[in-house]
């Protein structure tokens, strides 16, 4: 006798993946992009969580477009949401410059005008990492843990 079907309930991944030239501009767009599709996911403007990602993409499009860049290179973001998470992944082709990981970065000098994103992120973030990006570069990845 075989045993009766079971009911599993479904998962809904949603994917947003979007290159943006390695510049201020770019930067600025993946950030309002970010806020838009969120919005489109559920995720509306002004909430925590909506607030949290866009700084965490803020940050690392910055640093991709400041610290990642290379000529005619672009920089991509990439959001996937689960009922669960918000994944944000900032990815750049520069793979010999290795940010800091997570319990690696440190407070720059009172007044240093810079190095404070990553601390952001660390911050904001509930998980992150610093991954090898293949053929070549790299990805700053962030989670947001989504209330139920």
């Amino acid at each position: 006798m075989t045993p009766p079907p079971t009911r599993q309930g479904s998962i809904t991944v949603r994917v947003f993946t979007q290159r943006f030239s390695s510049t201020p501009l770019g930067a600025r767009l993946a950030r309002r992009l970010t806020l838009h599709q969120l919005h489109g996911w559920g995720i509306p403007h002004g909430t925590r969580p909506s607030d949290t990602a866009a700084l965490i993409v803020a940050e690392l499009a910055a640093n991709a477009a400041t610290h990642g860049r290379l000529p005619g290179r672009d920089f991509e973001l990439r959001l996937t949401l689960t009922d669960a998470v918000l994944r944000i992944e900032v990815s750049d082709t520069r793979g010999e410059r290795q940010p800091p990981g997570p319990g690696e970065v440190t407070a720059p000098p009172v007044l240093s005008e810079t190095r404070r994103g990553l601390l952001l992120v660390d911050a904001l973030a509930d998980r992150w990492a610093v991954v090898d990006r293949v053929p070549v570069g790299k990805t700053v990845r962030a989670e947001l843990d989504l209330p139920r």
